[in-house]
């Protein structure tokens, strides 16, 4: 939202907040450091309240800067970690991926939409290298991932039909779905198949599957996945043997679930 539009018409809503968030989110791999002026740019804000911004955070420790450059500080994290924790996440989530990850040596990760994209939530590595790694906080997008497909399939018709009224469907890679009515076909396959699974969808090298995470009332909540790298494994291969362990794995996450609503709660979209 440039700095010129008008924020929603709410009196509890606070622009100045929106605007300093605004700023903290702008910072990424490609701009690990920035001047005041590409602030201003990659935000849409005035270069005066991109300033006023970055002064406030500065002096609260979440921003520093060196010279004519500002960038985050460690700080942030405590955003993270307080979700993490108050969420119970690792108690919840952690143990039945690190299980399939046991079983089949690849990465397992639980994701939910944000936006036009998948972020994780959970993520447990394993020490095999791949060109396209994931952690916590990690996104993709989700038309060129499995979690993605899955998490969209199982939404309602309005929040599918808004998605692809306005998704710009950016091929990655040869196999890139990026025509509305192929991802149309893929997410009525997800719907009848009760799963997903990419190959070389988002890079080279790259396979998955994925399943939903249901609450109580069958509403989806998040999805699972496991990834690894196409020279260890078919795709054939890795839904016939993965599949299972993915379902048991989200059945008992979405059991784990009801002992913890506000987590219910926070995966819920809107």
């Amino acid at each position: 939202m440039a700095d010129t539009e008008k924020p929603p018409k709410d009196s509890e809503y606070l622009s100045t907040l929106e605007r300093g968030l605004r700023v903290l989110r702008a910072f990424d791999a490609t701009h690990p450091e920035m001047p005041l002026s590409e602030v201003a740019v990659l935000t849409g804000l005035s270069p005066a309240v991109a300033r006023r911004c970055l002064n406030t955070l500065v002096q609260l420790g979440y921003v520093a800067q060196y010279g004519r450059k500002f960038l985050l500080r460690p700080e942030v994290l405590s955003f993270g970690t307080s979700y993490l924790s108050s969420m119970n996440v690792d108690q919840v989530v952690l143990p039945p991926l690190q299980q399939v990850r046991d079983d089949t040596g690849d990465s397992s990760s639980m994701a939910v939409l944000s936006g036009d994209d998948i972020l994780y939530v959970a993520h447990v590595s394993t020490n095999r290298r791949i060109r396209l790694g994931a952690t916590v906080g990690t996104r993709f997008p989700l038309h060129a991932t499995s979690l993605g497909k899955v998490l969209l399939a199982f939404q309602g018709e309005g929040v599918i039909a808004a998605y692809l009224d306005r998704a710009v469907l950016t091929r990655f890679t040869e196999r890139t779905v990026t025509s509305r009515e192929a991802l149309e076909d893929r997410l009525s396959a997800v719907r009848l198949n009760g799963y997903d699974s990419a190959l070389d969808e988002l890079d080279y090298g790259l396979v998955s599957v994925a399943v939903p995470v249901f609450d109580a009332r069958r509403q989806i909540v998040a999805a699972i996945n496991c990834s690894t790298s196409t020279t260890r494994i078919s795709q054939e291969e890795l839904v016939r043997t993965r599949l299972p362990l993915l379902r048991d794995a989200a059945a008992e996450i979405g059991s784990a679930l009801q002992r913890w609503p506000a987590l219910i709660h926070s995966l819920h979209v809107g």
